[in-house]
């Protein structure tokens, strides 16, 4: 967490925050060479505060896998080379199989960002297989709860009871039994998205085609399978999504923006999508009165295809947001002190002060990073907080590091905690 300099708690002002999502299916390709349009840095005066970034269908081979454990993966790479000059941190991340979820947060709102959790729920081969199921981050956001969920839903018309089956699936199984963490249906804000490869019923190819090139959408919307689904089942209705005001992003020919044209002649469906779901209210009683409820709002701000990549033979969706909140924390769990200059071994301590909400556990460690890190594991050493504590009191701690540490410093590189 950032340094941050001690200072008198005032009541926390409304923030608003950007968030970009983005769902691709990339059918085992390598990154494009270009992601600009992808992540809107094409577009004059963006802002944006965190990137949500899901995908499925990486290569998942063997060698691919192995190769992949013992270094980052080609597309999380490229996004933190396109990211960390930007002032963005890859803050967490969670693979299973195909499935990659990446969540990136600017510098400043590092001391805010707590992640609680990261899950895979796999739902091939009866549950125990990761080609298709969900990933979760579970995260406090300035003290919010929010969970993040990458998925992908087993493919072809006729299983859509299958698809249902397997979004309730993992579902139930973000559960955080010992944790201390509330049921996921109680988190303020819920991000879904992914290519749940629902499809459209009815029409046949030829009237699907023509509405797409005549641009009649709507047409399509009422037997899109996800649209029906919420008609019928309580909790899928909570979820919301934008208008699909873009063309169907499943199936094209790879590097084309042709429909499948192979024998098979797959009929175009909107498979890739972006869902929301904010925490219930609880319902207002006559006989109590109702306490206000924080500020916590979502707003759409774009909700669209990017046609422009043919790497896959689905097009990425991405969603911009803005989350207009009133934060619930004032100050970091843990601020850093600001030290002088340090010369000697002896001479270095690490002061910082913690919040009466923080838990300390036996593998909190404080690591020194170079300005400009890419991810949270990006340090150059680090220490364990226990094994280096010289003092603790009213709430300030002081850690003496040890020579590794010592070292390390005499190199160009700013403390984070």
């Amino acid at each position: 967490m950032a340094a941050v300099n001690p200072r008198k708690l005032t009541e926390p002002r409304g923030k608003t925050l950007s968030i970009h999502v983005v769902t691709w299916n990339v059918a085992s390709a390598a990154p494009p060479l270009d992601l600009s349009d992808l992540l809107q840095l094409n577009k004059e005066n963006l802002s944006v505060d965190m990137y949500v970034i899901g995908l499925q269908e990486m290569n998942c081979g063997i060698m691919s896998l192995l190769s992949d454990t013992a270094f980052e993966d080609p597309w999380s790479s490229f996004f933190m080379d396109v990211l960390s000059p930007l002032t963005f941190v890859k803050v967490s991340s969670v693979r299973m199989q195909g499935l990659l979820l990446l969540f990136f947060a600017k510098h400043q709102h590092l001391p805010f960002v707590q992640i609680l959790s990261t899950k895979s729920t796999p739902t091939g081969l009866f549950g125990y297989w990761g080609n298709k199921g969900g990933i979760n981050i579970c995260l406090k956001l300035y003290g919010y709860y929010v969970s993040i969920i990458n998925c992908h839903l087993p493919p072809h018309m006729a299983n859509n009871d299958q698809r249902l089956q397997h979004f309730d699936r993992i579902l139930e199984m973000q559960n955080f039994e010992g944790q201390n963490i509330p049921n996921i249906l109680d988190h303020d804000l819920i991000l879904w998205f992914g290519d749940m490869n629902f499809r459209i019923e009815d029409f046949g190819l030829h009237f699907v085609r023509e509405s797409i090139k005549n641009r009649c959408y709507s047409d399509l919307w009422e037997k899109d399978q996800l649209s029906i689904a919420k008609k019928h089942d309580p909790l899928l209705r909570e979820f919301q999504e934008g208008p699909l005001l873009f063309p169907p992003t499943y199936k094209f020919d790879k590097n084309s923006n042709n429909y499948d044209t192979s024998e098979k002649k797959r009929k175009p469906a909107w498979t890739d999508r972006i869902l929301w779901r904010l925490k219930r209210q609880p319902q207002a009683n006559p006989h109590t009165p109702r306490l206000p409820a924080p500020h916590f709002c979502l707003t759409l701000r774009s909700y669209v295809s990017h046609m422009v990549y043919c790497i896959s033979d689905h097009k990425p969706v991405t969603s911009t947001f803005d989350l207009e909140l009133k934060p619930l924390v004032s100050a970091p769990l843990i601020t850093l002190i600001p030290e002088g200059l340090w010369n000697m071994e002896n001479d270095m301590l690490i002061s910082y002060s913690l919040t009466p909400d923080f838990l300390s556990s036996p593998w909190d460690w404080i690591g020194l990073y170079k300005v400009g890190l890419r991810h949270i594991n990006d340090y150059v050493s680090y220490v364990w907080v226990r094994d280096n504590q010289v003092s603790f009191n009213d709430g300030l701690s002081q850690i003496q590091p040890g020579s590794s540490l010592a070292e390390d410093l005499l190199g160009e590189a700013q403390p984070h905690i």
